[in-house]
Formats: C-alpha cells, structure tokens, sequence
C-alpha cells in the first residue's frame, strides 16, 4: 500500500512538474512573442495592437498596458503627422505673404532709384506707397513674434476685473469713421449697465479689435457689421456679426489654426498675415475664454467670444 501511495505520489508530482514546465514554455513563448511585437513596432514605426490569447491575469494586465501605450504613441504620432503638415502649410504661406510686399517694395526702390523722369509728386505717392508696404510687412512679423510668444509662454497676461460694455463701446466707435465710410449698417446691442468680467483689457482690446476688422474685410460685401453683449449667471458673450460671403463649414472648424487662410484671402482684395484669429483665440483662452462661430454666407455670420462673468464685488457670478 505505501509502495503504491508513493508511486502514485511520485506520479502525481511528476505530472504536476510536467504542467508546470509546459506552462514556464508557454509563458516564455508568450513573452517573447510580445517583445518580437514590440521589436516589430519600433523598427517600423507603426502602432498596432498586441493580440495574444493567455489565461495568465497579469499577462492579460500587461498586454492591456502596452497596448494603451501603443493607443497612445498612435495618438502622438498622428499628431506630429498633423503638426508636420500644419508647419509645411505655414512655411508655406509665411513665404508667400512675405514675398508679396516684399517684391513690391523692390519694385517701388527700384523705380525711385534708376527713373530720374519721376515728378515730386509722383516720388511722393510712391514714398506712401513704399511706406504703407513697409507697415504691412512689418506687421506681418510682429504678428509672427506675438503668436510665437503666446504659444511659448512668454507673455504674461494679468487678468483683472474689467468692464466688458466699456471696452465693447470703446472698440467699436474706433471703427465708426470706416463704417459710415463705406455705407455700412451698424447694429450695436450693448446694456446700459454694467457688465464685469475676468479679463485683460489690452488682450481684450485687440481680440474685439481683430474681429471687427476681420467683419470689415471679409464680410464687408454684407455691408452690415453687428455688435451685442449677452449675459447669464456665469459668463458674458460678445457676438461680432456680418452678412458677408461667410465661411463654409468645412473651413470653420480650422479658421483658427495658424496661418489657415481661405482661398479668398489670397488675393489682394482680402490679404492677410492668416494669423489673426490664432493669436484671437489665443488670447481668448488666457483670459480662460472661449471662442466660436457660426456662418450661413450670405445671411449671418458671428464669432463669440465668451468671457467668466465677475460680480460687483469683484468675485465671479
């Protein structure tokens, strides 16, 4: 009895170190199947899935681990792809909005230079004509620098309690010679009381300032330009609205982006630096902001800014 309890014993455990070492084998075999994988993905740079059938709990675990990694390094790589395009695109354009002035001006020096049949005033005209393209280019760089430093951090921009309404009168009545100018209808919707919110008021100044003036150039065939203020318990609007050729709503959801400029914009009618809106919602968003817009060309559209609310006390709503 005891012969057979031993045999039966040593069987047993023979079996078991049987099933154990076909389980380290298989194990192994899983593990390096998995850094095969791994080896794979990194030689070629791709991202896919490791797919592994396993009854082992912590190798499920980690093959859950690495395959968000891989969902991950997916993400980022699709990211860097877009950046890329997105940097190839602003070259792109920064080298066409540069050479255009800038061959211009040669032109005009050119001119000035080697024509000694040129009147005084026809050398004038030209000086301000030199003059107002040196402006431009020299606008354009800044507007390069200012995005470059909102992007890096550099800027400091204090927020404060400011008076919304205020600045909101302010702005537009620095476009009111334009806008009589050239015929436009002026909608203005601002309360006659006051409307507080957390902001920086120069950074606040050029946000109204480039909407309005992009209301102006681009939908200034509406001839109309709108201005409101809206209020709720938490924040406050200000709605800049036209009636122009609008945008198509494949393009709104990049307007924002730098340098994304529409094809209009790359004539001579509607030239600009594309990079207006970015350093508009830029400033938007330190101001711990919001912007959007909506468009149906030719009837309505409007960029709103939405802005944290404060209280008379000097606390948010």
């Amino acid at each position: 009895m005891i012969i057979a309890a031993l045999s039966a014993l040593c069987a047993a455990l023979a079996a078991a170190a049987a099933a154990q070492y076909r389980a380290r084998r298989k194990l192994e075999r899983d593990i390096r199947y998995i850094a095969d994988k791994l080896n794979e993905t990194a030689a070629d740079g791709s991202a896919q899935k490791i797919l592994l059938h396993t009854d082992l709990t912590a190798l499920r675990d980690l093959l859950t681990g690495i395959n968000l990694l891989q969902e991950e390094r997916q993400r980022e790589s699709a990211g860097y792809a877009r950046t890329g395009m997105a940097m190839r695109r602003m070259l792109s354009n920064i080298s066409h909005d540069l050479r255009t002035p800038l061959t211009v001006i040669s032109g005009y020096v050119e001119m000035m230079t080697h024509r000694s049949d040129i009147s005084p005033d026809e050398r004038a005209v030209l000086m301000g004509k030199l003059s107002a393209k040196v402006r431009e280019v020299i606008g354009m760089i800044n507007a390069f620098f200012d995005l470059a430093r909102l992007e890096s951090g550099d800027k400091e921009l204090p927020l404060s309690r400011v008076r919304l309404d205020e600045v909101c009168r302010r702005n537009i009545l620095a476009f009111y010679d334009v806008l009589t100018d050239n015929g436009f209808d002026v909608e203005i919707d601002i309360p006659d009381e006051p409307i507080h919110v957390l902001a920086n008021e120069e950074a606040l100044d050029r946000v109204l300032n480039n909407l309005i003036s992009n209301a102006i150039r681009y939908g200034g065939d509406g001839r109309m330009l709108g201005l409101a203020v809206r209020v709720d318990d938490e924040a406050a609007c200000v709605d800049v609205t036209d009636r122009g050729k609008g945008i198509q709503e494949a393009h709104q959801d990049h307007i924002f982006e730098r340098l994304y400029t529409l094809e209009d914009s790359r004539n001579r009618k509607y030239q600009g630096s594309g990079l207006g809106l970015t350093i508009t919602k830029r400033l938007v968003e330190l101001m711990h902001g919001s912007i959007s817009v909506a468009s149906k060309p030719w009837e309505r559209t409007t960029f709103t800014v939405r802005l944290k609310r404060m209280n008379q006390g000097g606390g948010q709503a």
